[in-house]
């Protein structure tokens, strides 16, 4: 059994390869990539796979982007951090999904489930399941409360600058430059947060429209930020999300 993962974590890829692995060591991981564009490329070269573990947000788009450029008839399990009514839309179209965090009795549930399909394709209509995911009626979170030390804390979203990940937590940062702890990883923000008004700029760091103070331009397209309240690192935009961050920065 030959399976691909399309996981832009690196850290999250490998725990998953280790999770198959941990159900059927004689399972081959073909490939882990990260984007669109290389799993665009892959899917050319390469025999597709007999399963394919696929996150719905990359690096470089929405993972249903790679089937507008290639056609790809493996089934998928879809790793994903949505929440609850694209999970329903998940099962509406006979799609199985790991919810993340991924626990192990899932993974092996869901890989159990494809051997009991015998080789079928699923037949998902990429389609109908990218408008779902997009559908107009979202709502996002106002506000979060956050425990640290014997306190619980409230604050609104409108309070948030920006959030970063560091050595696996992830924490807020508001407009008075306190910082705090967020059970959410920066995959699971992506989802929570109005996108018109955060953008994940890189592995790093998810930030607020208007804490931005000033982009400095380099050679090669590389993009500096200066936010507000300031970081206590240099802040660069990935070079593969550049054209997607200008085109955010004009909406």
């Amino acid at each position: 059994m030959n399976v691909l993962i399309i996981e832009d974590e690196q850290l999250a890829a490998r725990r998953l390869e280790s999770m198959i692995l941990s159900y059927d060591p004689t399972i081959q991981v073909l490939a882990k990539l990260e984007s669109v564009e290389d799993s665009v490329d892959w899917f050319k070269k390469h025999a597709h796979p007999d399963l394919i573990f696929l996150d719905i947000h990359l690096e470089d788009d929405l993972s249903f982007a790679i089937f507008d450029k290639v056609k790809v008839d493996s089934p998928i399990i879809f790793t994903t951090a949505f929440d609850e009514y694209a999970i329903r839309a998940f099962k509406l179209k006979s799609i199985d999904y790991l919810l993340k965090p991924i626990v192990q009795d899932e993974l092996n549930n869901a890989i159990a489930k494809y051997k009991a399909w015998n080789g079928q394709k699923n037949g998902i209509d990429m389609s109908a399941l990218f408008d779902l995911i997009n559908k107009k009626d979202v709502s996002y979170r106002e506000r979060f409360s956050v425990s640290y030390g014997q306190k619980i804390r409230s604050f609104e979203v409108s309070e948030v600058a920006y959030f970063y990940s560091k050595e696996g937590m992830t924490y807020a940062v508001l407009t008075d430059s306190k910082h705090y702890p967020v059970d959410y990883s920066l995959d699971n923000l992506l989802n929570e947060m109005n996108p018109k008004d955060f953008f994940r700029i890189n592995r790093q760091y998810f930030i607020k429209h208007s804490s931005i103070k000033q982009v400095h331009v380099f050679p090669k397209s590389h993009l500096k930020l200066e936010l507000a309240p300031k970081p206590s690192e240099d802040i660069f935009v990935s070079i593969d999300k550049v054209t997607a961050f200008k085109k955010w920065l004009g909406e």
